[in-house]
């Protein structure tokens, strides 16, 4: 295993969940559309993902460990500002699940990322939104009907527990803008 990669994997994460905690507490995040700091950060964390793949290639569960792998998954996620590179992550991970060297719900996630960025349907309902009263909602999903037997393939929770969980950060998000706002 690389542990200096997967400490430069895990460094870049722990910055991103860093920053977009301090946006929340402080009450800034959701009052632009794409925080200038956070944009910075997935900015940099961009450049270094694509520096890693290009020369190791996808960040496997044997090669960084899981939370390693993990932490790339979270930075392709968020690499919202280039979406050909989302993609081609997309095939590099799925890879990786089929060869059990990454997890399913991290498929599932940028999955469904890069589809509704496209203005596509879902599948594992992972991707969700809020209304002008700041209630969450998943966006639409291709077969809604199937949505928990497939996030459960997946590891993940039914819909109903990740919106709820979702809609209580939510409601933090919204509780320290009025606070701090």
């Amino acid at each position: 295993m690389n542990r200096q990669l997967q400490d430069d994997l895990l460094s870049m994460q722990e910055e991103d969940q860093r920053i977009l905690q301090e946006l929340i507490d402080s009450g800034e995040l959701g009052t632009v559309e794409y925080h200038p700091r956070i944009k910075a950060i997935h900015e940099k964390n961009n450049l270094r993902i694509k520096e890693i793949i290009s020369r190791h290639g996808w960040p496997t569960i044997s090669a960084v460990g899981k939370e390693g792998s993990e932490a790339a998954w979270l930075i392709a996620q968020h690499a919202v500002l280039d979406t050909k590179f989302m993609d081609e992550c997309l095939i590099l991970i799925r890879e990786a699940v089929h060869q059990g060297e990454a997890e399913g719900w991290c498929l599932a996630f940028l999955q469904d990322r890069v589809l509704t960025m496209s203005g596509k349907p879902q599948i594992y309902g992972t991707q969700h939104d809020t209304d002008e009263n700041g209630v969450a909602f998943p966006l639409p999903m291709k077969e809604p009907e199937k949505v928990d037997l497939l996030r459960q393939e997946v590891g993940l929770e039914p819909l109903s527990e990740a919106t709820k969980r979702i809609q209580e950060r939510q409601n933090a998000i919204r509780s320290n803008r009025e606070t701090n706002g």
